[in-house]
């Protein structure tokens, strides 16, 4: 039973525990943490070893994107399980020969899109379960009402950020949109993490990805995340730039009166 009289007491009425989910004023129980500090410490850290070791649950996803009326493909890196994918980061950055044949396949049906769009496990399948099918719903709405074209959404198991450059190759797709699942923190075990990349290919540098993070419930909400997404695709699509040259190639053009201010809301 914790002592009442180790108990931290906010300072001037300010409590930072209400400002975050941070570990802070735990107090103490003589040389150590009281009870029920650390007990919380030990279920967060299972849910953390949770997301990063249990695969992500792609048939229900697929069941909700199909519901939603878009197609679904799924595709596999050359990690062969989980234990090989977190040793070898390598592995989940290329596709197996299964799942290129299977894009190629897609790519002859068309030829090419604006956008494609990838779900992939990443280090938490629980961010992927609990969050990605919001966001790529409040992804698509946005983009089709810009007239963008999509290819079918990819379910991606095994992935790090970087197989999103074969799987975009692959469809001819201008832009690419990496949902992943980002590490675990001991404060949050289900945070989304979008990565976007223009034109893109294998052998992209991260320095020419964006990023939206910490997407999920106490994070950054799915219609929010959508609205900075797309209007990430949208720069990319005047510019043809990603990555840490997007803001001053939107800039330059701006300052010639190129860019007029596009709003992103949802129309009723």
């Amino acid at each position: 039973m914790d002592n009442p009289a180790t108990k931290v007491q906010p300072e001037g009425g300010l409590d930072l525990r209400v400002m975050t989910e941070a570990r802070v004023r735990l107090g103490r129980f003589g040389a150590g943490m009281p009870t029920k500090a650390s007990l919380a410490f030990l279920l967060d850290h299972a849910r953390a070893r949770e997301a990063v070791w249990s695969p992500m649950n792609g048939i229900e996803v697929q069941r909700q994107l199909t519901e939603l009326g878009l197609d679904v493909l799924f595709v596999e890196s050359l990690a062969e399980d989980r234990g090989q994918y977190v040793r070898r980061p390598d592995l989940g950055r290329r596709l197996s020969a299964a799942s290129a044949g299977r894009l190629e396949r897609v790519a002859e049906q068309r030829e090419g899109v604006d956008v494609v769009i990838t779900i992939a496990d990443g280090l938490s399948s629980s961010a992927v379960d609990i969050n990605a099918v919001a966001v790529v719903k409040a992804i698509v709405h946005r983009l089709r009402g810009l007239g963008f074209s999509l290819a079918p959404i990819i379910l991606a198991s095994q992935a790090r950020v970087a197989l999103s450059d074969p799987i975009g190759q692959a469809l001819g797709a201008g832009i690419s949109i990496m949902l992943i699942g980002e590490r675990p923190g001991l404060s949050a075990a289900d945070s989304l993490g979008a990565y976007l990349t223009c034109s893109p290919q294998t052998g992209n540098l991260d320095s020419r990805r964006n990023c939206v993070s910490n997407i999920r419930e106490g994070g950054l909400s799915a219609e929010l995340a959508a609205e900075s997404i797309v209007g990430l695709v949208a720069d990319m699509k005047k510019t043809g730039i990603s990555g840490i040259g997007l803001k001053d190639a939107m800039t330059k053009l701006q300052v010639r009166g190129e860019v007029t201010a596009i709003a992103f809301r949802q129309r009723e």
